[in-house]
């Protein structure tokens, strides 16, 4: 008890934290269960990042945990002599988002790396591609993908693009436990300008990005041909995905898109659902009931940072809308791509289809199929 208790006076009491860090903490004293849960540990640093319900305490997210973060980053890009390649910041739609961003910019700035900070709220995906499209020898993503609007969270990615894999996780980890708090290097965000250390980045970023999707196309000819016939209902859930997913649509030829209006918008309180992830069932309500209004074939939702997809497609027969599971998608998709690279330009010889150890057996049955050689990695993008 003497540990937490003392780390919760510190907080309280300390002019290091900023006033309404202290007010918030000022709110629980007496409140010894709550004092527990907020200090008895630090939020830990693991293989993902930092992941936790926002508030003042060490087992909290919050400003002073994500600098600590940001300093234990910036210790390992300097001992592997990275800090001219820089970072590149994304965030999402979440409390705190920007606010996060901006800190983890200003630790990066007082270590003498530059920061490339996005404008404004990006997908996932774009910030992978951002750090290879930048030359950055890592990124940082401020987001809780699907969790609770009370949960936010911060990712490390690497110079692949892909989030930190053995032996950088560990040696990042290594790196942050071994700070206090108090040890975070911060400037200004006005000194960190001054100093050429904080860049703003936006539409070069999200072009080349557009860019490159655009040459996963393999049958532009069909789009052309059939996309006027084909309806579309969207929902972001009030994520990032709105204005890219719209964007690429639309570039494709796909006219008939119609975005659920509740669900457009930013929202990091996620109002319409009570957990915003597109495997749900209950997140589709709205998009499902727009469909029928529409009379659409194709429902697609995505989660608030955009790296996670779910699909409805409309039963001509019956009517009905049904649902394809992350393995149904995913089998299809294989099957389609793997299937017209045969026929457009032929399979590599090198080529493999990759699937997680917890993805459908169907996909070995596609590569046997195909002759196409299959590999299994561990559950993640990262271990792709």
């Amino acid at each position: 008890m003497a540990d937490y208790m003392e780390t919760y006076e510190q907080w309280v009491n300390s002019s290091f934290f900023d006033e309404d860090t202290r007010k918030e903490l000022k709110s629980i004293e007496g409140n010894e269960a709550e004092i527990r849960e907020r200090f008895f540990d630090d939020l830990e640093f693991g293989t993902a990042g930092l992941r936790g319900i926002i508030g003042a305490g060490t087992n909290r997210m919050n400003t002073y945990v994500v600098a600590r973060a940001t300093q234990g980053l910036a210790n390992y890009i300097l001992s592997r002599h990275g800090e001219k390649r820089g970072v590149a910041i994304a965030f999402d739609c979440r409390r705190f988002s920007p606010e996060f961003a901006d800190v983890a910019a200003c630790v990066l700035a007082a270590n003498g790396i530059k920061a490339f900070r996005f404008e404004s709220l990006r997908p996932t995906p774009e910030l992978s591609f951002a750090v290879r499209y930048l030359g950055c020898i890592a990124g940082i993503n401020i987001t809780a993908s699907h969790n609770p609007p009370e949960y936010n969270g911060y990712k490390v990615y690497w110079e692949d693009g892909a989030q930190i894999t053995p032996p950088n996780d560990i040696g990042i980890m290594l790196e942050v436990k071994k700070l206090s708090i108090e040890d975070s290097k911060m400037i200004t965000l006005e000194e960190a300008k001054e100093k050429g250390l904080y860049q703003v980045i936006g539409q070069e970023v999200d072009d080349a990005y557009i860019a490159e999707l655009k040459k996963l196309v393999i049958h532009q000819d069909t789009i052309d041909q059939y996309a006027k016939d084909i309806t579309v209902v969207y929902s972001p859930l009030h994520g990032t995905g709105n204005i890219p997913a719209r964007r690429i649509l639309a570039e494709l030829g796909f006219e008939n898109v119609y975005v659920v209006p509740e669900q457009e918008l930013p929202d990091g309180e996620f109002p319409t659902v009570s957990y915003p992830n597109p495997e749900a069932k209950e997140a589709f309500e709205l998009a499902l009931k727009l469909a029928e209004e529409k009379d659409a074939d194709l429902v697609l939702a995505t989660d608030p940072d955009a790296d996670r997809l779910g699909v409805y497609v409309k039963d001509t027969k019956s009517g009905e809308y049904k649902c394809l599971t992350g393995n149904m998608s995913g089998s299809l998709l294989a099957e389609y791509e793997i299937s017209q690279i045969k026929e457009t330009r032929g399979l590599p010889s090198d080529g493999r289809l990759i699937k997680s150890i917890v993805t459908t057996n169907m996909a070995a049955c596609i590569a046997d199929a195909y002759g196409v050689k299959m590999e299994e990695c561990l559950t993640g993008f990262k271990f792709i």
